[in-house]
């Protein structure tokens, strides 16, 4: 299928370039697919294009218009990034690192197809992705250049689309789109259908389509999805509608308290009995001033001082801590990490509790993950060797980068305590990835033992050659004794008895 590159000059799209009826070279029943495709794509781009917006914090100030004058408002920058914490500190939990195959032999050749498509890479933007939006995608397709390769592209949410099939469990339909004009109008897009894809493209004469046949019996999309439920297969976000508001609630706190501290800093000076034009300094130099004198009036009386105390600033700390602390229930994510310095530090205890509830999240979605990348990998398998059934992938497994940060100290007591009971378990991938080996350190380990394995064959295969008696002997092919000796016959009842 052609691919047009995605135009990053505008990195938002006009949902009225959506409304397409007719595209020429497509059936009608695939036509009400793909129309319900780009419906579904405009509906759902606003509150992607929102989410979005937080992460990045550009979202607008939410002002209630109560204490924080307009003129402030406008002003304030976004300095609470929470909703971008929720995302990362789960998604650097899902590191993938390949595939595990089975007794090592790659016959599917997975490796290849994982190492031009750089995988490892392309996985933690999908993931990231889809936990800013619910869900991102995986498209397998041939390369437009050269047939003989198979990509393997990640897709995000607000330029994608799909449908689901509640029978299969699986995408009925999707839609990917590949460009755009400087207006943000939409001029080519990807529709993906069971066994067949259309690349479609707007032109002078309206819009076409480049038909693509394969022989998948599935739409070659795979879903990434954070929190799959049955009422919703493409889960939900971890930026979801209580984080937003407990981010524009932390942003009013932080404005008013910006605001507050403006006047804290500069005391709140009245005099009685004094007219305007007794000031003939600006407010600052009067303040900044070693000396300031005031003479008497006319009646010879002098002008009284009186200095109001400043409001303290400790309620807005003490409401940005109350945020931060609902904040953190959402997220999982400990107060300390969201940037509030509790007034009770949490204990180490509650710390290891809330990162436990964080690592056994990332460990649910790194399973979910791994069913859908062996199902993209099977797809990439089957097109490239054009085969009409998909390949047996039994054995294989996506590996992961452990979810929980453990001392080296800590590995290597359980691996001596297992290793010492089962030493089978010991120079296992398993044992050794226990033991803290990444997917690389493990195959360049496997690669080292090869090596030592070869070396000390060809030295015994050298000794051998350098004494040969002996090794023949050692083999029972010859002997130094002479026959019929007792040397050569043996001692005990079945040998010879000594002669005289």
């Amino acid at each position: 299928m052609s691919e047009q590159s995605i135009s990053f000059g505008n990195p938002y799209l006009s949902t009225g370039s959506s409304s397409v009826t007719h595209i020429a070279n497509v059936p009608d029943n695939d036509m009400a697919d793909i129309t319900r495709l780009l419906e579904l794509w405009r509906n759902k781009y606003p509150r992607n294009l929102l989410r979005s917006a937080f992460y990045d914090a550009k979202q607008r100030f939410n002002n209630l218009g109560i204490s924080i004058p307009n003129i402030v408002a406008q002003k304030a920058g976004v300095v609470v990034g929470w909703p971008q914490k929720s995302v990362r500190a789960l998604a650097d939990k899902s590191v993938f690192e390949g595939f595990e195959t089975a007794a090592g032999a790659d016959n599917h050749g997975i490796d290849e197809i994982m190492r031009m498509n750089e995988l490892e890479t392309d996985m933690s933007e999908a993931v990231i992705s889809c936990y800013k939006h619910s869900c991102s995608f995986l498209t397998i397709d041939y390369d437009p250049d050269d047939n003989e390769r198979i990509l393997i592209t990640p897709r995000s949410a607000d330029w994608s689309a799909a449908l689901w099939d509640n029978e299969r469990r699986r995408i009925k339909a999707a839609l990917t789109i590949t460009d755009s004009d400087k207006w943000g109008n939409i001029t080519a897009f990807n529709a993906w259908l069971p066994g067949r894809n259309y690349a479609c493209m707007k032109t002078g004469y309206g819009w076409e389509a480049e038909p693509q046949y394969n022989r998948l019996d599935r739409v070659a999309v795979v879903p990434i999805v954070y929190d799959k439920q049955m009422d919703r297969p493409f889960g939900r976000s971890r930026i979801n509608r209580a984080l937003m508001n407990l981010t524009d609630m932390a942003m009013r706190t932080m404005v008013r308290m910006e605001a507050s501290a403006e006047f804290y800093s500069v005391p709140k000076i009245w005099f009685l009995g004094l007219s305007r034009e007794s000031f003939q300094q600006d407010t600052w130099s009067a303040l900044v001033s070693s000396i300031n004198a005031i003479s008497r009036d006319i009646n010879g009386d002098i002008p009284e001082l009186k200095q109001v105390s400043q409001a303290s600033m400790q309620p807005h700390g003490d409401m940005l801590e109350t945020i931060a602390m609902l904040a953190s229930a959402e997220t999982d994510i400990p107060p300390e990490q969201l940037g509030i310095r509790l007034a009770n530090p949490t204990s180490a205890e509650a710390l290891a509790a809330a990162e436990n509830q964080l690592t056994r999240t990332a460990n649910r979605q790194n399973r979910m993950f791994s069913r859908q990348l062996l199902n993209a990998m099977g797809m990439a398998v089957q097109l490239r060797d054009n085969s009409p059934q998909p390949p047996d992938l039994t054995g294989i497994r996506p590996l992961w980068a452990p979810t929980r940060e453990v001392s080296d100290a800590a590995r290597a007591d359980y691996y001596t305590k297992v290793a010492g009971v089962n030493g089978d378990w010991a120079d296992s991938d398993v044992g050794l990835a226990k033991l803290g080996l990444t997917a690389g350190e493990l195959q360049s380990f496997r690669a080292y033992q090869q090596r030592m394995k070869a070396q000390r064959n060809i030295e015994q295969l050298r000794q051998q050659r350098m004494n040969p008696q002996d090794t023949e002997a050692a083999d029972g092919s010859e002997s130094e004794s002479p026959a019929g000796t007792a040397a050569a016959a043996g001692q005990g009842v079945q040998g010879l008895p000594d002669r005289p």
